[in-house]
C-alpha cells in the first residue's frame, strides 16, 4: 500500500464493507508529508442510522449474546492470534496514518493483542450471587449484556483506544458501533475486516467514519444506544454527556490530562531523565497522560533540566516509517499550529525556550507537520502553557521546594489523570501518592499501563475506568430475580 493514492475504504457495517449514503469520500493524509494514500468514505447520519438498526436486529437475533460466553471466548483469541500474524502489517499502516515511529506503533499492536488474549478470558467469567433474604426464597442476580454500545475513539491511539472498549463490550456479548476519528481511521476499519474473518458474526462490529456532530451525536442520540465509551476532549465529552444523560445512558468518558512528573532530590537523575523524555516526546507528546509538567526539586533543577535538554536535541526526529527515527511528525498542520501557537505565547509572556520551539523546516521534514522537542521554564503555575492541555511535545517545567509544595502544584489544574514521580524513598513515594487528586499514580516508571491495569482519571479527566479484570462489567446490567420457593405471602 505505500505510495498508494488512490486506495479506497467504505464504511463497514453487517460485516461488509459499504459504501457511505451520499457517495463522498475525505483523503487520509500521511502527516509526515500531508500528501493523501487513502480515501474513506465520509459518513452521515444516515449511515450512523443504518449501523444502529443493524446492530440492533443482530444483537437480538445472532448467537453471540447467548450461551455461557465460550464461544466468544473462542473468537476473540482468534482475533487476537490473526491481529498478531498480521502485527507488522497494522503497525505500518497505524504509522502512516498517525505518525508515530513504526517502534512505537508495533508496541500499539502488540498492547492491542494483548488485550484481547486478557478479555477474551474474562468472557466465559460473567457470574451472578445468591443473597440470602427471609423465609423460604431464592434471591440471585445475574449478569446481561446492556445491547447495543457506541466507542467514539481518537487520532493519538486509534486502535488501542477504540479495543480497549470494544473488546470487553464484545466479550459481554453486546453488539458494537465504533465511530474511530475521521483523522485515522484506517486501522480500525481493517481491524474490522478481520474481526469477521475470526468469527465475529455480522452486524456485531460495525465502523462508521464521520464527523463528531453528524456522526457521533446521532449515534449517541439514538434511541437504540444502551452505553457509551468516549476518548477525546473536555469539550466534546461535556456534550456526549448532556446527549446521553437525557435517557439516562451510561457513559466512560476520558477526557485529558496535564500530568506532573515529580523528580525528587534523591532520584536516579539519569534513570528519571529518560523517564520525562519517554513521557512527553513519546508519540511527538500526544497522549491524554503525558507527562507535561515537570516538578523538580529546586536543588536539582539546573543540573536535571540540562540532563533532560541533551537527551532532548538527541532524538531523531522524522517520519514514522524511518529507519531510527524516535518522535514523528504531528497529525496534522492544525495540530501543529496549535502547539506552535502555546509555545510563542509563552515566549511573549515572558517564558524561556530552553530547547526546541521551532517548526523544522529542512527540505525533508518541511512538508510535514514537525516541531523539535520543546521545554520551556520560567512561567508561573496558572499559566496557560503549564495548566491546559498542549497535546504535542512540549515540557513545562517548574521547580519546588517542599514535598507539600510538589503537591500543590500537581493538583494545580483541572485534570487528573496520571502522575508519575522519582524518588528512593518509599514513605515520599506513598504518602505523596495518596495526596494526588488523580486516577493512577506511577513511581520510577515513564507513564505505563496494562490491559489487567484499570485505566481511569479524577476531575476534568473524566468518569468511568477502561482496562482491569470488572471492565467486562461496565458493559452489563445486573438483573435481581426473586423466587417464593413456598414462603407464606406476606399479611
Amino acid at each position: 500500500m505505500a505510495g498508494a493514492t488512490t486506495t479506497r475504504y467504505g464504511q463497514f457495517i453487517n460485516g461488509e464493507e459499504a459504501p457511505g449514503a451520499d457517495g463522498t469520500h475525505r483523503p487520509v493524509l500521511d502527516p509526515a508529508n500531508n500528501r493523501p494514500f487513502a480515501e474513506v468514505a465520509e459518513g452521515t447520519a444516515e449511515d450512523a442510522r443504518r449501523a444502529m438498526e443493524v446492530a440492533e436486529k443482530a444483537f437480538r437475533e445472532s448467537p453471540w449474546a447467548g450461551g455461557d460466553g465460550s464461544q466468544r471466548v473462542k473468537v476473540l483469541l482468534k482475533l487476537a492470534q490473526s491481529l498478531e500474524a498480521e502485527l507488522d502489517r497494522f503497525a505500518e499502516l497505524e504509522s502512516r496514518n498517525v505518525g508515530k515511529t513504526l517502534r512505537e506503533a508495533k508496541g500499539d499492536i502488540q498492547f492491542v493483542v494483548r488485550t484481547l488474549e486478557y478479555i477474551a478470558g474474562l468472557a466465559d467469567k460473567l457470574e451472578g450471587e445468591t443473597i440470602p433474604v427471609p423465609g423460604g426464597r431464592l434471591d440471585y442476580t445475574i449478569r446481561e449484556p446492556v445491547g447495543v454500545t457506541v466507542h467514539i475513539a481518537p487520532w493519538n491511539f486509534p486502535l488501542v483506544l477504540s479495543v480497549r472498549s470494544v473488546a470487553p463490550a464484545l466479550a459481554a456479548g453486546n453488539a458494537v458501533v465504533l465511530k474511530p476519528a475521521s483523522l485515522t481511521p484506517l486501522s480500525a476499519l481493517a481491524f474490522a475486516r478481520l474481526a469477521r474473518t475470526a468469527g465475529v458474526p455480522p452486524g456485531i462490529l460495525n465502523v462508521v467514519v464521520g464527523s463528531g456532530r453528524a456522526v457521533g451525536e446521532t449515534l449517541v442520540s439514538d434511541p437504540r444506544t444502551r452505553a457509551v465509551s468516549f476518548t477525546g476532549s473536555v469539550e466534546v465529552g461535556q456534550r456526549i454527556s448532556e446527549l446521553a444523560a437525557a435517557r439516562h445512558i451510561p457513559t466512560t468518558l476520558e477526557l485529558g490530562g496535564k500530568g506532573p512528573v515529580i523528580v525528587f532530590a534523591d532520584a536516579d537523575l539519569d534513570r528519571a531523565a529518560k523517564g520525562v523524555i519517554w513521557g512527553i516526546f513519546g508519540n511527538a507528546g500526544q497522549m491524554c497522560w503525558a507527562g507535561s509538567r515537570l516538578l523538580v526539586h529546586a536543588s536539582i533543577r539546573e543540573p536535571f533540566v540540562a540532563k533532560v535538554k541533551a537527551l532532548a536535541e538527541k532524538l531523531k526526529v522524522g517520519p514514522g516509517l524511518e529507519a531510527g527515527v524516535e518522535m514523528g511528525p504531528l497529525v496534522s498542520p492544525e495540530q501543529l499550529d496549535r502547539v506552535v501557537g502555546f509555545v510563542e505565547e509563552a515566549r511573549r509572556d515572558g517564558g524561556t525556550v530552553v530547547t526546541g520551539g521551532a517548526r523544522l523546516t529542512d527540505a525533508a521534514r518541511a512538508p510535514g507537520n514537525f516541531l523539535a522537542p520543546t521545554i520551556v521554564e520560567g512561567l508561573p503555575p496558572e499559566h496557560r502553557i503549564v495548566r491546559e492541555e498542549v497535546f504535542g511535545p512540549v515540557l513545562s517545567v517548574l521547580p519546588f521546594t517542599s514535598n507539600d509544595e510538589a503537591v500543590r502544584l500537581a493538583n494545580g489544574t483541572d485534570f487528573g489523570l496520571l502522575a508519575t514521580m522519582w524518588t528512593r524513598d518509599l514513605a515520599t513515594a506513598h504518602s505523596v501518592a495518596r495526596s494526588l487528586e488523580c486516577g493512577m499514580v506511577g513511581i520510577n516508571d515513564p507513564p505505563l499501563t496494562f490491559p489487567q491495569s484499570p485505566f481511569a482519571g479524577a476531575k476534568s479527566s473524566g468518569s468511568g475506568f477502561e482496562q482491569g479484570s470488572r471492565v467486562v462489567e461496565a458493559y452489563t446490567r445486573r438483573k435481581n430475580i426473586l423466587v417464593n420457593l413456598g414462603a407464606p405471602r406476606a399479611g
